[in-house]
C-alpha cells in the first residue's frame, strides 16, 4: 500500500539500523526518501540499496544542515515528514567520562536535534509530522548511561513543546524510545566483545519480554505516527517500544 505516494521524507541518520529500516519503510509504501549520514562510502552504498536520495550531512554542523535544508527545498520543495534520527553513544561510568564524548553526544544527539527541528520548520508542510528518536534509557538509571541518557531527555522534552508551538500549523511531534534493538550501532559503543557481550546479557535479564528488538519495528511504529490519516490526533506522545524495559 503506497501510503506515502507523493510525500517527501527525510531521514537524518539513515545509512544503517533503525534509520535505515525506517527508509526502507518509507520507500516501501510510497515516498520519496532522502537519508542522511556522514560516512559517505556507507551512505552511498545504503541510498544506492534503498533506490532513495542521500545528502552527506553532519548533524553536529549547523552549516551542514542549512545545506540540506536548502537542496531539498531547491530539488522536492516542502518535506512532510521529518524523521531526526541521528545520534551517538559512548558509555562510560561517569567517573571516566571523556568531555570529547561528552561534547560528541551533546552535540549530535541534542544540538544537532535541536537545529535540525530548527531549520527545517520553514520547509515543513502544514499537517506534516516530525518524529525524534530518543531512547528507553530516558526512564531508566542505567550505569555508565548519564550523559547518553540525559540528552535524549532533553530530546524528548523539547518534542513536547515543539509539539504545541507547531499545534497551529496542524503539525505533529512525537517521540520514539526504542529499548535494545539489534543494530550496526551497537558495534560502535567502545567495548570490547565480551564487554558488549555482558552488557546484552544483563540488558535482556531486565527486559520482560526476554529478547531483543528489531529495527523493523522502530520503523513501523514511526511510520504510523507520521501517517494522517489513522495518526492525525497524536502529538506530543512519547512511545516507548522496548519489550516492557521501562516498566
Amino acid at each position: 500500500m503506497e501510503t506515502f505516494n507523493n510525500k517527501v521524507v527525510v531521514i537524518t541518520g539513515g545509512n544503517s539500523g533503525i534509520g535505515y529500516a525506517t527508509a526502507k519503510e518509507f520507500k516501501a509504501q510510497g515516498a520519496t526518501v532522502v537519508i542522511t549520514g556522514k560516512r559517505e562510502v556507507a551512505l552511498e552504498k545504503a541510498a544506492i540499496e534503498l533506490g532513495v536520495q542521500y545528502k552527506l550531512t553532519d548533524q553536529s554542523k549547523l552549516g551542514q544542515i542549512d545545506e540540506l535544508v536548502a537542496d531539498i527545498h531547491q530539488s522536492l520543495g516542502k518535506v512532510d515528514v521529518l524523521f531526526i534520527n541521528a545520534g551517538v553513544a559512548f558509555f562510560a561510568p561517569i567517573e571516566y567520562t571523556s568531555e570529547e564524548h561528552f561534547d560528541t553526544m551533546l552535540d549530535v544527539n541534542f544540538k544537532g536535534a535541536f537545529f535540525t527541528l530548527q531549520k527545517f520548520m520553514p520547509i515543513l508542510k502544514d499537517g506534516a509530522s516530525i518524529v525524534f528518536l530518543a531512547s528507553g534509557n530516558t526512564a531508566l538509571a542505567m550505569e555508565s548511561s548519564s550523559v547518553y541518557s540525559a540528552s535524549k531527555a532533553a530530546l524528548s522534552h523539547v518534542a513536547k513543546i515543539a509539539a504545541k508551538e507547531l499545534a497551529p500549523r496542524q503539525i505533529r511531534v512525537n517521540t520514539v524510545h526504542p529499548g535494545p534493538t539489534q543494530t550496526e550501532m551497537q558495534s560502535k559503543f567502545g567495548m570490547d566483545e565480551a564487554t558488549l557481550s555482558g552488557m546484552k546479557t544483563q540488558i535482556l535479564s531486565q527486559v520482560p519480554l526476554r529478547k531483543m528488538g528489531v529495527a523493523e519495528d522502530v520503523a513501523k511504529l514511526v511510520a504510523y505516527l507520521s501517517d494522517s490519516r489513522v495518526s492525525s490526533f497524536i502529538t506530543g506522545g512519547e512511545y516507548f517500544i522496548d519489550g516492557g524495559m521501562a516498566l
